[in-house]
């Protein structure tokens, strides 16, 4: 589902790095699309329609691109581009968001941050998607006008799900989990560190557990983002921290992600639809190239071909081969980016 802005752009360059892989490693893959967003508004009328949510239940994974139009940014229109994610999170069951980070040291100086600060930044964001504020009920807008409410809810089945995938990602990797909440404030932060807290006990003992407040953890991945491994956290926190993950390697343009249930997984880039870009040729099209390399790993199991893909990406940033967002003086355009990544995998 390439979506709205920029996302066809960066999505013809995934389909040639997967149709790269095809011809490397000698498999098929085969393609259908669907409108998500701003354009299944103007096509359909609805920004998830009946025939986009049959093709999603019936694939073997989603990879999709962006989402969002500036004629519907009106807050007050009924039907917007941004719910068609929504229902599409809710529809395919996807619970955990997934966002690594780990910036590429030939990028730290055009971080915003200071390279010793850096340095050694690997961390994964594992958010809730499902719950909390964005879909709580009730909601609404009193008869006057003058109050608006949204209800922020949680169960303990919801917290025990996703904490099961962030514990399972620690004890993958350094065996740290931070929980990020609001426990000094929040009721239902309150019920996600006590079930947190049991879940290690009895299950995960060899994860070191620790908790942060989200304020704290926005400050602490700014000063000292090296410092995390793990984080989990509910859905509008993980919606905020990881865009400022985005912002440590110095390009929003360069982190993917994965949206995954118990049935259904979809990978996409945590960018938006950069409007302002469309048709120019310029978005980088690395971080939907990576969530490529998620999809062939995590829906697959083709860890080879993940690789490879990776590497290509890493020697394009490295070899200066990059959109105008990392190289504001002589940076490539989106279709060069792409075909160096391309070629890449082909001759290596």
């Amino acid at each position: 589902m390439p979506g709205d802005g920029v996302g066809p752009e960066i999505m013809r360059e995934a389909i040639g790095v997967l149709d790269a892989v095809a011809q490397k490693y000698g498999h098929k893959f085969e393609y259908r699309y669907a409108e998500v967003g701003a354009c299944a508004i103007d096509k359909y009328g609805d920004p998830y329609p009946a025939v986009t949510d049959l093709v999603c239940q019936t694939s073997d994974a989603v990879l999709f691109g962006a989402i969002g139009d500036p004629k519907y940014d009106d807050p007050s229109m009924k039907t917007r581009p941004e719910q068609g994610l929504l229902r599409m999170r809710k529809s395919m069951g996807l619970y955990a968001n997934i966002r690594p980070v780990e910036p590429y040291p030939s990028l730290y100086g055009v971080s915003p941050l200071k390279e010793d600060r850096i340095a050694g930044t690997d961390f994964v964001i594992i958010r809730e998607l499902t719950g909390g504020l964005y879909f709580g009920e009730p909601r609404g807008l009193s008869e006057d006008g003058q109050t608006a409410y949204d209800m922020c809810r949680y169960t303990v089945e919801e917290i025990r799900r996703i904490a099961d995938v962030a514990f399972r990602y620690a004890m993958k990797r350094r065996k740290k989990l931070t929980l990020v909440d609001k426990a000094n404030v929040l009721v239902t932060s309150r019920l996600w560190r006590s079930t947190v807290t049991e879940m290690q006990a009895e299950s995960y003992p060899q994860v070191a557990l620790d908790y942060m407040y989200v304020d704290n953890a926005a400050m602490r991945l700014a000063m000292s983002p090296a410092s995390f491994d793990v984080v989990l956290t509910e859905n509008m926190f993980g919606d905020i921290l990881s865009d400022l993950g985005g912002a440590i390697g110095g390009s929003i343009g360069m982190l993917p992600s994965a949206s995954e249930g118990s049935e259904h997984c979809l990978f996409e880039p945590i960018h938006g639809s950069y409007p302002q870009a469309k048709g120019k040729g310029i978005a980088n099209p690395i971080a939907q190239v990576l969530s490529v390399a998620m999809m062939l790993d995590d829906a697959f199991d083709l860890t080879e071909e993940a690789k490879a893909v990776r590497d290509a990406c890493k020697a394009s940033v490295e070899n200066k081969f990059s959109t105008p967002d990392l190289m504001p003086e002589g940076g490539k355009s989106t279709s060069e980016v792409g075909n160096y990544i391309k070629q890449y995998i082909l001759n290596h």
